[in-house]
C-alpha cells in the first residue's frame, strides 16, 4: 500500500477506506487497490457477481456536509475525473486487461463527501461509465 503525505493524499485515501468498506458492504470482493503502471491508476479492483469492476475514487473534504449535497452548483467529486484522467485510466486498464483473463468488466466511479468535523461520509456510486 502506497504512504500519502500531503493533506489532499490523506482525504484521497480515506476517500478510498471508505469506498472499500462501501463495496464490501455491498457484496463487491476487493482485488487490488492503488493497481499501477507507468501510464496511470485505477484506485479500486473488485469484482462483483463475476463482473470485473475498475473503480475510480473521487473524495471531496467539507465543513458542512449537507451544505454541499444540497447545493446543486457546489463542488462535484465527479467533475475530477475530466478527460486527460479517463484516458490514463482508459490505458491503465487495458494493461490490465491484456496482463489478466477477463470476461466482462465495467468502469465505475465512486464519489465520497467526508465531513471529517463530525465524522461522517456520504458515497454515491456512478456504474457502468464510458470512458
Amino acid at each position: 500500500m502506497k504512504k500519502f503525505s500531503s493533506s489532499q493524499q490523506k482525504i484521497g485515501e480515506m476517500g478510498e477506506n471508505i469506498a472499500c468498506t462501501f463495496l464490501r458492504g455491498r457484496g463487491f470482493h476487493i482485488l487490488e487497490r492503488n493497481y499501477t503502471r507507468r501510464c496511470g491508476e485505477v484506485d479500486i479492483i473488485a469484482r462483483f457477481e463475476g463482473v470485473i469492476h475498475f473503480i475510480e475514487v473521487k473524495s471531496v473534504s467539507c465543513e458542512n456536509l449537507e451544505l454541499i449535497l444540497r447545493d446543486s452548483n457546489g463542488y462535484r467529486p465527479e467533475d475530477q475525473a475530466h478527460f486527460r484522467k479517463q484516458q490514463r485510466l482508459s490505458r491503465t486498464i487495458r494493461t490490465y486487461l491484456a496482463d489478466h483473463e477477463i470476461g466482462e468488466w465495467r468502469f465505475d466511479l465512486v464519489c465520497v463527501y467526508i465531513d471529517r468535523a463530525k465524522r461522517v461520509a456520504r458515497v454515491k456510486m456512478l456504474s457502468d461509465l464510458i470512458l
